[in-house]
Formats: structure tokens, C-alpha cells, sequence
């Protein structure tokens, strides 16, 4: 079962998760029973060998794959049974997906990349310009709003990247392996951004690493095995910063 939380903290919860690929005898079990909360406000950081199912859980929580059974409901949305198209809509207006790539269009400027979820969801394209350079200036690259991403480092790559997630506003930011092609300098950078998206807006940031090096910026360290939870440790840091989200004012 997830461990007990307040509802009016929850983002997402998980339950009973099970998910396969293949048939027959090549049939493999990738998530087996996994039960999970995210909280609003947090960073949780999803940790585990290679192979232990934590990106299609996570793929799972952000409602770009189905699971074969169990239960997954964010913001109070059961996406398990949702239809494609409502799914669609979901993915679009509750979430932000930022990737180890930062698959930036290379041949339009940054303000335009960041504007991309805007322009899909059916935003005239002056606002969504608009609203994309103000993003850009939450990331520190207001500056660079009209240059194209080849002109830009690695680091500002994937702070554009974070851009685009952001700019709708998403309650929950999804990421896998974000920090993976960054040194530390800019690793620690873009985990700044996202501490700070996540404590500052009471979004839920969801994270999928091997990098150990960011692991004290989680409030939450959920480890994985064999398609397993097999534990969720709450940080010092995360634990206070619990405590007061949740004490009455």
C-alpha cells in the first residue's frame, strides 16, 4: 500500500501497478505491484539499476503508457481509465516532461521551441511568444530568447528545455535523467531550477537518475528493483520541509 498522506498534499498515487511487454514465452514482467505517492511541493527521485522499470513508471504517472492493471490517479484525474483522447488533454495541461536530450527543434529560436506546448494546446502565437519569453527569463536566458539552441551550451540547452515544460504551468514536472549530459556545475544549475519550481509553486517534481550527485536536493528517494518499490526514504530536508507544508496555519 503507499505509504499515508494527507489528500490535499497527493499529486499522484499508484496502485497495484503491474505492466508487461511481449507474449508468450518472451513475456517479461516490468512492474510488479507498485504502489507510490507523489506529493505537491516535493522532488522525488526515482533510483535503481538499469532495467528496474523506473522509466515506464514513470512513463506510466506522466500518461504516455497504460498499465495492465492497478490503479494510477493524479489530481484526482484516474488516468487508468481514461480514453486516448482524454489522456491527450491530461498530459497537455497537468504536465511537464524535460529529458536527459533536451530535443530542441535546432532550426527555430529559443523563445519558439518554449512556446511549442502553447502552440499545440491552441495559444495565438503572439501570447504564446509572449508567455514563453517570460519563462525564459524564470531560467535566466531572457537574453537569448532569439538565438537558436546550437548557439547555446549544454547547460542553457536544458534550461530552455525546463522552459518549455514550465510554460504552461504544469502541476507536475516529469524527468528522466535531466542532469545525465551536464557537468556538475550546470547539473547543479538546472537542480536549483527545478528545487525551486517545486517549493516556490507547490508543483511535483518527479525525477528518474543515476546521478547521485543530486540526490540531497530530494525530499524523497524512492529505490527500484526487479520492477519493485522496495523502499521510499523521506530526507531530513524533505521531512521539514513536509512538516511545515503540513501544519496548520
Amino acid at each position: 500500500m503507499p505509504e499515508p498522506s494527507n489528500s490535499r498534499s497527493v499529486a499522484v498515487e499508484t496502485r497495484g501497478i503491474e505492466k508487461s511487454f511481449g507474449d508468450g514465452a518472451s513475456k517479461l514482467l516490468v512492474l510488479k505491484q507498485v504502489s507510490l505517492t507523489v506529493r505537491k511541493g516535493e522532488i522525488l527521485m526515482l533510483v535503481g539499476p538499469s532495467g528496474c522499470g523506473k522509466t515506464t513508471l514513470l512513463s506510466i504517472i506522466g500518461g504516455t503508457l497504460r498499465p495492465d492493471s492497478g490503479e494510477v490517479t493524479a489530481f484526482g484525474n484516474p488516468l487508468h481509465r481514461m480514453r486516448s483522447a482524454e489522456l491527450t488533454r491530461f498530459r497537455a495541461e497537468h504536465i511537464g516532461f524535460i529529458f536527459q536530450q533536451f530535443n530542441l527543434i535546432p532550426t527555430i529560436s529559443c523563445a519558439e521551441n518554449v512556446a511549442v506546448p502553447l502552440l499545440i494546446g491552441g495559444v495565438r502565437s503572439s501570447v504564446a511568444i509572449r508567455k514563453a519569453r517570460e519563462t525564459l527569463g524564470l531560467v535566466g536566458l531572457a537574453d537569448r530568447a532569439g538565438d537558436r539552441p546550437g548557439f547555446l551550451s549544454g547547460g542553457q540547452q536544458q534550461r530552455i528545455a525546463i522552459a518549455r515544460a514550465l510554460v504552461h504551468e504544469p502541476p507536475m514536472v516529469i524527468c528522466d535523467e535531466p542532469t545525465a549530459a551536464l557537468d556538475a556545475s550546470n547539473g547543479e544549475i538546472v537542480m536549483n531550477l527545478l528545487a525551486n519550481i517545486a517549493r516556490s509553486s507547490d508543483r511535483a517534481v518527479m525525477i528518474v537518475t543515476h546521478d547521485n550527485r543530486i540526490f540531497s536536493y530530494a525530499d524523497r528517494i524512492a529505490r527500484m528493483d526487479d520492477g519493485r518499490i522496495i523502499e521510499v526514504q523521506e530526507t531530513a530536508a524533505g521531512h521539514e520541509r513536509h512538516f511545515l507544508h503540513e501544519r496548520p496555519h
